[in-house]
């Protein structure tokens, strides 16, 4: 059966990218291979994902370092789900990540969104359990 392998995000620096994805919002660092010129295959994934993946792509020309932080026009573009809202929000704002909003109670489960360092918009979601 098909399904999504990895998605592409445009970043400034592959090291401080991954110090952010890893470090700050706890993801797992699953391959970071030199591909030559600089180039590198670097791919992160929240922790227990299985199929998909961020490939962190360091911006070349000019084209795409204008992208960075706005891939998807101002919009959230990528969704965390957590198991735990408290715990996983507590321990990202310890790691210095920053949140636009409060915690919010929708329909669908309680989210927040916040920023990575260069704009981009996610949303942390504990999705509500069916009842």
């Amino acid at each position: 059966m098909p399904h999504l392998g990895l998605v592409t995000m445009v970043v400034p620096d592959y090291d401080e990218a991954m110090a952010f994805y890893v470090d700050a919002v706890g993801f797992r660092l699953l391959e970071d291979t030199p591909l030559g010129d600089g180039k590198r295959w670097v791919v992160v994934a929240p922790q227990g994902a299985r199929e998909t993946g961020i490939l962190l792509a360091e911006a070349a020309g000019d084209a795409e370092r204008a992208r960075i932080g706005d891939q998807t026009g101002g919009r959230v573009g990528w969704f965390l789900h957590t198991d735990d809202f408290e715990r996983d929000a507590e321990r990202m704002r310890k790691a210095g990540v920053v949140f636009k909003e409060e915690p919010r109670h929708e329909p669908y489960g309680t989210v927040a969104v916040f920023q990575d360092p260069y704009g981009n918009l996610w949303d942390l979601i504990q999705p509500k359990k069916d009842a």
